[in-house]
């Protein structure tokens, strides 16, 4: 691992992200769960894709799309794939290989499944955490219980045991 080149490539995400300072702070979070929950050593790739996995989201407006679950299912693999090829290019800029880059694009885009794949799971363990830490109480209080309650189920099913636990330990009272 070069630590420069992995720095130059987290500065130029950084860059980008701060044009938009919740995208910014909500990359550095999923970063930090990533570490977290990795403290063994996140490979480059995972750390990368990490900090851009939502990288220029806020270019393209959810009101953009048709309302509706496929209007909503079209916007988000659309912006998956967007924002992966963002993220690849500015990890070629900082002197990663076309490997290196796929794989954070692959990461990024969500295309390669979670029970298969580590990085994926940590990856998604962490924006998951990122959810229950800064979006979950808000969401909450201005939602259904039922349709919450879906919501919840559909969230932890996504999480790893570990990540359910960190979870639990955040102080909500949902169930894990």
């Amino acid at each position: 691992m070069s630590t420069d080149r992995l720095d130059s490539a987290l500065a130029a995400i950084d860059d980008v992200n701060a044009e938009h300072p919740p995208t910014l702070e909500h990359s550095r979070r999923v970063h930090g769960w990533v570490r977290r929950l990795r403290p063994d050593g996140a490979s480059d790739a995972l750390l990368l894709a990490a900090r851009a996995c939502h990288v220029r989201r806020w270019e393209v407006p959810r009101s953009s799309y048709p309302d509706g679950r496929a209007g909503y299912l079209k916007w988000r693999r659309d912006l998956y794939r967007r924002q992966a090829d963002i993220a690849a290019s500015l990890v070629r800029e900082a002197g990663y290989d076309d490997d290196t880059a796929a794989r954070v694009a692959d990461l990024v885009a969500k295309r390669t499944p979670r029970a298969s794949d580590p990085d994926a799971q940590t990856l998604e363990d962490a924006l998951c955490l990122v959810f229950v830490e800064t979006e979950y109480a808000d969401l909450a209080a201005r939602t259904d219980p039922q349709k919450m309650a879906a919501i919840v189920d559909k969230t932890v099913a996504k999480m790893s045991p570990e990540a359910r636990k960190e979870a639990a330990e955040l102080g909500l009272s949902w169930r894990v």
